[in-house]
């Protein structure tokens, strides 16, 4: 990484937790009364974080697809932190299914159970998943985007990891429409690291998957057309996957 280029992504990175404090103070008093302060708060500093990549960093973002206005569940692949924001700047009313560790997060934690998050403890997984549909019943007084990541975890371009049923379960449970989600943004801003490169992150809205399959129909279409979908907007932003080792 160049020494111009590594300062650029220091100062963004400064100033977008800068942001996060600072919009996080101001919202605070409306966000404690009402939920619509917590959105409010949250929808401003997504728009401002990509506002800020696109000039200090040279990473522009789009949207593709119709954006969810209902009550859907959202089945995303999840590659950075990035992606996550993104998707909060055009939902209505996100949430997520998040791991139970970030609850203790400053600033995160507090407003993700503002805005109806249901944190899971990863680590007891049939324990798990009853929980997370009974948490998730539990909220559906207020309606909006339930997003999962159907992976569990963030997945860098080129690898692999499985996709598990947790959110099969909800699909059945909830009967609900499910919309997958592609990404490439992994090619742009690592999992880890202080790299941030220029270019095209893109969120796609993929066709919707109407209530009533069985598990594995459901599982098998989602990975292959929330696969097939990244692949391309990866290779579309010139990413070309490591050959198999040996």
């Amino acid at each position: 990484m160049r020494p111009l280029a590594r300062l650029r992504a220091l100062l963004f990175v400064a100033q977008m937790y800068a942001a996060m404090a600072l919009l996080a103070l101001v919202f605070a008093p409306w966000a404690a009364l009402d939920r619509k302060g917590a959105h409010a708060g949250i929808h401003v500093y997504c728009r401002w974080v990509r506002w800020t990549a696109a000039w200090m960093i040279g990473l522009r973002s789009e949207v593709r697809g119709r954006v969810p206005a209902g009550e859907v569940l959202i089945a995303a692949k999840h590659q950075c932190f990035f992606d996550i924001i993104i998707l909060c700047s055009v939902l209505p009313r996100p949430r997520f299914i998040m791991k139970q560790e970030l609850v203790r997060t400053p600033i995160l934690g507090w407003y993700a159970l503002r805005i109806g998050c249901v944190p899971v403890d990863r680590g007891k997984r049939g324990a798990a998943i009853r929980a997370m549909v009974e948490d998730v019943a539990k909220g559906r007084e207020e309606p909006g985007q339930l997003i999962i990541y159907p992976q569990g975890t963030r997945v860098a371009p080129g690898a692999t990891w499985p996709y598990k049923v947790g959110t099969a379960v909800l699909y059945q449970e909830l009967g609900a429409t499910c919309v997958p989600v592609a990404t490439n943004v992994g090619v742009f801003w690592p999992r880890h690291g202080l790299r941030r490169d220029p270019g095209l992150a893109v969120v796609a809205f993929l066709p919707e998957i109407d209530p009533g399959l069985a598990t594995e129909p459901f599982m098998a279409r989602l990975e292959a057309e929330i696969e097939a979908a990244s692949d391309r907007l990866m290779a579309e932003a010139g990413f070309r996957a490591p050959p198999p080792a040996g």
